[in-house]
């Protein structure tokens, strides 16, 4: 990673992580409080409607957007337009070697704004170098663990409201850098 930085810093680029991830109307079920001896439980519809988020992560700065069914080569590209208007200069973007990234459609995307946005692969199989996996983590076990939804939309809101609850709390930011080991 500090080969990344040193380029990062050389080349007066801003890092940025980003990642992908599903969320279910099925809950994540996690441990909670209730009276004693009374098990708490949950009532599931058995809905698998899903979402799927595409984030990233600049130093201090998490952005995030929400779609519907799977992230593909567009939902990608529509993502990094939203950080171009969001993120002043170039960008160094790292992520994972998934297909998508990997898609004809992105490749021509990225070779068109080569100048503002340059691509490093993480290496193959190493999740817990990227902090944005450490936002999905705390996003499904703390923030909307055994949320119990039936229809996608709610789960949207939900998500919505809890990502941007976690973009005003600096600590966790800090907390998802320090578990990938990449204080800035």
């Amino acid at each position: 990673m500090a080969g990344f930085k040193k380029k990062a810093r050389r080349q007066k680029r801003t890092i940025v992580f980003i990642d992908e991830s599903g969320l279910s109307t099925r809950p994540t079920r996690a441990r909670t409080w209730a009276p004693r001896g009374q098990t708490p439980l949950l009532h599931e519809t058995f809905n698998w409607k899903s979402l799927s988020i595409i984030g990233g992560l600049a130093l201090w700065r998490f952005y995030f957007q929400m779609h519907k069914g799977s992230i593909k080569g567009p939902q990608v590209i529509e993502f990094l337009q939203h950080l171009q208007r969001h993120i002043p200069g170039k960008m160094l973007i790292l992520w994972d070697g998934a297909p998508i990234h990997r898609s004809l459609l992105v490749k021509n995307y990225l070779a068109s704004n080569r100048r503002r946005i340059v691509v490093e692969p993480l290496p193959a199989y190493a999740p817990e170098l990227n902090p944005v996996e450490y936002m999905w983590g705390h996003l499904k076990t703390h923030e909307i663990a055994n949320l119990l939804v039936t229809q996608a939309w709610e789960l949207s809101f939900e998500a919505t409201a809890a990502l941007r609850r976690m973009r005003r709390r600096p600590s966790i930011i800090t907390a998802c850098y320090s578990r990938a080991e990449l204080w800035p």
